[in-house]
Parts: structure tokens; C-alpha cells; sequence
């Protein structure tokens, strides 16, 4: 039996200027079939290493978590590099998590970045392998946790209808991106 997908979070983190230290903020979409359904928000530290702990309670204080289906994240980090456990994140929601990028990564330039300039790099580095590696399917790019390879295909096109991203993904995207600047801008 197919698994239904029709109530979804997407979380996205609203841009910020480079120099910025500090926390950023983190906005989740929570849809209900094609019905915007509500907005989460927390904050999570750039470059930190709180973005798990965030999402979880986030997502599973709220209202929402007893009808939701899936967790969409735009990007594996938030707020620079914040990474997230994704294993840690579907333990703590017993949720399926995706993972959603619209082109493949690259990992080495990231794994330099992370080893040369950031802070507890060497443990980022593992959580982003640890996450498995990023696999084509419906035309963009995934990380799962939770969910077969055809669940992810069958998650995306369940919760894509405008673009190329899942509704959540790109309705987050623009709510962070008008709250921190005032205007949203650039594609989702």
C-alpha cells in the first residue's frame, strides 16, 4: 500500500547578510493537502550546531505534528553551517525526512569549508555523510531518512504543483525570505 503524503512541512531558512553571526531564522510550511495549513519559526545558530534540536521541537510541540506525513528540508544545513542530523531528526519525529536541493552539491568544496573554516567541521562533515549521498529523482536532488528512493519520487510529485520544488519548500522559502528582507525575491 502506497504511503499518503498529503500533510507536509517544509522548513527553508531566511537569507542574511555574510558578516552575520548570530541566530537566523528557520520557517516551516505546513500544508494539508494543497492548503496552506500554517507557519512554524524558530531561530538556529549560523554555523552552529542546533538546527536538529530546533526542528524537532519545532515540529513536534506543535499543533500540527499528529496529522503530518513527511518533513521537507531545503538543503541539509541551515543558517550557513548548521548542520542537520537527519537521522537524529526522523528518530526524534518518526517521520520520513527529504532532504531537497535543486542541483547536486559540491562536495569537496564543502568538505573544505568545513574542515578549514568552520567550526566543528570534522563533525559536520561525518552528519552530512552520514545522511547518505545525494540521489536524482523527479528532477532535483534528495537525502532521505525514513523513505525509499520511490517514496521520495512519489513525495515530490505528490507536493509539487507550482515550480519545481514541493509547495512547502518554495512557500517557506518565500515567507523567510520576506520576513528577514521585507520583500521576497529570487526563485524558490
Amino acid at each position: 500500500m502506497a504511503r499518503r503524503w498529503s500533510h507536509v512541512a517544509g522548513f527553508d531558512d531566511a537569507p542574511f547578510p555574510r558578516s552575520h553571526r548570530g541566530d537566523v531564522l528557520v520557517v516551516g510550511a505546513v500544508y494539508a493537502g494543497r492548503c496552506l495549513a500554517g507557519v512554524l519559526s524558530g531561530a538556529v545558530r549560523r554555523d552552529g550546531r542546533n538546527s536538529t534540536a530546533v526542528l524537532i521541537r519545532l515540529v513536534g510541540e506543535s499543533r500540527f505534528r499528529p496529522h503530518l506525513h513527511a518533513v521537507l528540508l531545503q538543503g541539509i544545513a541551515f543558517a550557513g553551517f548548521n548542520v542537520v542530523d537527519l537521522r537524529a531528526l526522523h528518530e526524534g519525529l518518526r517521520l520520513p525526512v527529504l532532504v531537497v536541493a535543486r542541483r547536486r552539491p559540491d562536495l569537496a568544496a564543502i568538505r573544505r569549508a568545513l574542515l578549514l573554516r568552520v567550526g566543528g567541521g570534522k563533525r559536520k562533515w561525518s552528519l552530512i555523510q552520514d545522511a547518505g549521498p545525494m540521489e536524482p529523482v523527479a528532477g532535483l536532488h534528495v537525502q532521505r531518512a525514513g523513505l525509499s528512493l520511490e517514496e521520495a519520487a512519489a513525495l515530490i510529485r505528490a507536493t509539487t504543483w507550482n515550480g519545481a520544488l514541493p509547495e512547502p519548500l518554495r512557500t517557506a522559502h518565500l515567507i523567510a525570505g520576506g520576513i528577514a528582507t521585507g520583500e521576497s525575491r529570487h526563485r524558490a
